[in-house]
């Protein structure tokens, strides 16, 4: 909305009171999964009594849980095919008015007023009267044929898209996605991924997909050194490799890892000698009481992976005067399936995009030379080969356990001892760090199924492919398996004659594992048209990193449309997690689409249960996966085609619904949650929560609701209408955060906290300074974004009054 938009007349807003009295199980709400549907599910009666002022009273997301009875084991074997249940009735605001909307009784409730008539005398309406009434049974035969006719086809139209969907999915086949995830594995030993990106291309091209091209960027990477980075113990002298082999025997291979791999890109380099002191996991809380015992200018820290962003801890170690770091993941935070003991791994400390261009694409253009800069074949370039002063070198478990004198078996009467060094001993190391900086090209590549009605708004789906100079493990090639096979299966009904009513945008991004260069750079490039044009942003990253669970994170205002697809019992050998659908910060290139676009995205993904109950930024290190690894979690690929028709399922239901299935209300109630807590809130924020869920109620029934009624749709409201809906997300956008955590306040660190991280971080802050500065400025970002949410949404009730009036 723009500023006169924003300065429209203020309108009182009511509070609507509707009563909710029966609605059967076989009206389902739009998009309703036909391939998960079982015949009885068509003959229950859900009667509901639902008094809306009275639900809201307590916002949450209870409504998301699944019920007991749909967490059931399946207790078939191991090898038996995953058996999913049908899809029930959403229980959300959403759902609910749009299963309202087809009631026959149902009737829009505006406070609008209507036009006064003129008075007319009455020998002019007794000579109008018997041509009034020839013409008034005409229209009544004309309006009744023509009324029955526009049902029959809005009717017949609904549920013909919902075949057409189902037709489409039901030709996605586990095989199809276990042949291709195949062929593209054999590929992983390229030096490059010219080869991998030429592959997809070709067969995306092949399957009929439009306009499939590259999109390069050259761009600058960190890359290991020629030889290992090395940690020698000062005391014996003993030096070690990342994985803890000593440096003097022959290089082995633990798990076809590479050791030069095992590095921290963008990381400073050289040499440190210092003493080793644990700092755990890094918070503020352990550094405080650290900088209490020690002085730690120039100290090395023993950090772990996991419970906070590594930018965020990163920079508190900075700040505190550390020198470097020995990153590590603690054996106990890990899944009992999983031994990494021996395993290095790489984490990125780019926080996004090409870091010799931030906040610009690295296009590859001729400068001129009587500017005076130095010839060059691309933009301007920053001197930016490391991101931080900091030596930072991620070693395996084995070495921690050799560092601190620990004995190899810390498992006993299953508990996990955590790694620990005591605060009494002092350990002294060397660590050498060695990387170079050179510039590659990343490919990315894009292809596009347009729309028949509104081609001018996209869908985003994106997955990624193997990046050169890295390991990935071989999660890449699910993620690209997947998408190729939605491809195969919308292409095959498009050369029937059928298009989506938006543009799909399939993506295959490169330098994901650098600080997912490939998509933050073609973001940038295409900045200004994909702010107005995209629609909603569906990752495909990493879909299979377990088979126990089935996780889902949404944006706020996608989790009512995820859970209609979500409600079915998870896989064999495990439990679901009490919510599995939630707004967590996720480590893959959807970042630039939610922290820079405001787009609502949505991700689909297997787990581990016990992977979801540790630490949330484990996901920062990657890990090497041999091929074998994914097949052996999905051996016949049927978690993968859930996530397909799944992932599926919501991409065919935002391009082709007139109104986007996006919630207001969801996006209210999602604020007020996250101001419970124990951290200090203002009247002024809780005021202004309570203003915008209104606003949100008031725009939920009087504007989706008629939106959502072919009998009541017009047009111009619906382009509107989902020009708002669009827009939702942008408000929460804020200009600072923290390093590593996310600018869209929507999104939590984790599923176990509700509260504004920001807000958290900066309370957390505040405890150890004298000054409450950082705590006001949170409170002042939190605050102007649910001020401008209400705007937003106002100016849309406005602009919609105005429309009614102008039409009376």
């Amino acid at each position: 909305m723009g500023e006169n938009e924003a300065n429209l007349p203020n309108t009182a807003l009511q509070g609507k009171k509707m009563a909710y009295q029966k609605v059967n199980a076989d009206r389902r709400a739009p998009g309703h999964s036909q391939y998960l549907d079982n015949d009885d599910l068509q003959a229950t009666a859900l009667d509901l009594e639902w008094d809306m002022e009275k639900e809201l009273e307590e916002p949450g997301f209870d409504q998301f849980q699944l019920d007991s009875a749909e967490n059931q084991n399946l207790e078939n074997s191991e090898t038996a095919d995953l058996s999913l249940d049908p899809i029930q009735p959403a229980t959300s605001p959403k759902g609910r008015f749009q299963r309202l909307q087809e009631e026959s009784d149902y009737v829009t409730h505006y406070t609008r007023s209507a036009p006064k008539s003129n008075p007319c005398n009455f020998c002019r309406l007794l000579k109008l009267f018997c041509t009034a009434s020839i013409l008034f049974i005409s229209g009544i035969l004309i309006g009744y044929y023509t009324h029955k006719n526009c049902s029959s086809n809005a009717t017949s139209s609904g549920t013909h898209d919902l075949q057409l969907h189902q037709e489409i999915l039901k030709t996605i086949q586990a095989e199809d996605i276990r042949k291709s995830f195949r062929n593209l594995v054999q590929l992983y030993k390229s030096e490059n991924d010219i080869e991998i990106s030429k592959k997809i291309k070709t067969q995306w091209t092949s399957l009929g997909l439009e306009d499939v091209q590259f999109v390069n960027y050259s761009v600058l990477l960190n890359l290991p050194g020629p030889s290992p980075s090395s940690v020698t113990l000062s005391s014996s002298g003993q030096c070690f490799h990342p994985n803890g082999q000593p440096c003097s025997e022959e290089a082995r291979q633990h798990g076809s890892q590479d050791p030069l791999y095992s590095y921290a890109a963008y990381s400073a380099s050289g040499t440190l000698k210092a003493e080793v002191i644990d700092v755990s996991y890094g918070n503020a809380d352990d550094l405080n009481r650290i900088k209490k015992m020690k002085n730690v200018t120039n100290q090395i820290a023993l950090l772990k992976l996991g419970k906070l962003p590594l930018l965020y801890k990163l920079s508190l170690l900075e700040k505190a005067g550390f020198g470097g770091v020995l990153l590590y993941i603690d054996p106990c935070d890990l899944p009992k399936t999983a031994t990494l003991s021996y395993d290095t791994f790489m984490v990125s400390l780019n926080p996004g995009g090409d870091p010799s261009t931030p906040g610009y694409p690295s296009i590859v253009v001729p400068l001129l030379h009587f500017l005076g800069i130095q010839k060059t074949d691309g933009s301007f370039r920053q001197n930016r080969s490391n991101l931080t002063s900091l030596l930072v070198q991620p070693i395996s478990a084995s070495l921690v356990a050799k560092l601190i004198s620990s004995p190899k078996d810390r498992i006993t009467h299953s508990a996990c001892s955590p790694l620990e060094l005591p605060n009494n001993e002092e350990r002294i190391v060397s660590m050498q760090i060695q990387t170079v900086t050179k510039f590659e090209t990343v490919t990315n590549v894009v292809g596009y199924l347009k729309g028949s009605t509104s081609p001018d708004r996209y869908i985003i789906v994106g997955s990624h492919h193997h990046t050169a100079y890295s390991y990935n493990g071989q999660e890449w090639a699910s993620s690209t398996a997947i998408i190729t096979t939605f491809i195969q299966a919308l292409m095959s009904r498009v050369k029937r004659g059928w298009r989506p009513d938006r543009t799909i945008v399939f993506c295959s991004w490169g330098g994901t594992a650098f600080g997912n260069i490939g998509s933050y750079e073609w973001g940038e490039d295409f900045k200004k048209v994909l702010q107005k044009n995209v629609v909603a942003y569906v990752s495909l990253h990493s879909p299979v990193s377990g088979n126990s669970s089935l996780y889902s994170v949404a944006s706020p205002s996608l989790q009512q449309l995820v859970a209609e697809k979500n409600n079915f019992n998870c896989s064999r050998r495990g439990q679901c997690p009490e919510t599995n659908i939630s707004s967590v910060q996720m480590q893959d290139d959807a970042n630039y689409f939610i922290n820079h676009l405001g787009v609502p995205t949505v991700r689909f993904t297997y787990e581990d249960i016990k992977a979801l109950e540790g630490p949330s930024f484990l996901s920062e290190g990657f890990f090497p996966k041999r091929a074998t690894k994914i097949e052996e979690m999905d051996p016949f690929f049927k978690l993968h085609e859930t996530i397909t028709k799944l992932s599926g399922e919501v991409i065919l239901q935002i391009a082709n619904e007139p109104v986007l299935p996006f919630n207001a209300l969801d996006i209210a109630l999602e604020v007020q949650k996250s101001l419970k807590g124990d951290q200090p809130n203002t009247p002024q924020l809780l005021a202004l929560a309570s203003r915008l869920r209104e606003s949100a109620e008031l725009f939920q029934s009087d504007e989706m609701r008629p939106a959502n009624d072919p009998k009541e749709r017009a047009p111009i409201r619906v382009r509107m209408l989902n020009e708002i809906l669009q827009d939702m997300e942008k408000s929460f956008l804020v200009q600072r955060a923290p390093p590593g955590f996310y600018r869209n306040i929507l999104y939590h660190l984790d599923g176990k906290t509700s509260q504004f991280s920001i807000l958290l971080e900066a309370w957390e802050h505040c405890k150890s300074l004298a000054s409450n500065e950082t705590l006001q400025e949170a409170l002042s970002e939190v605050l102007n974004s649910i001020n401008a949410a209400q705007v937003y949404f106002k100016a849309g009730l406005d602009v919609f009054e105005s429309v009614l009036a102008g039409k009376n």
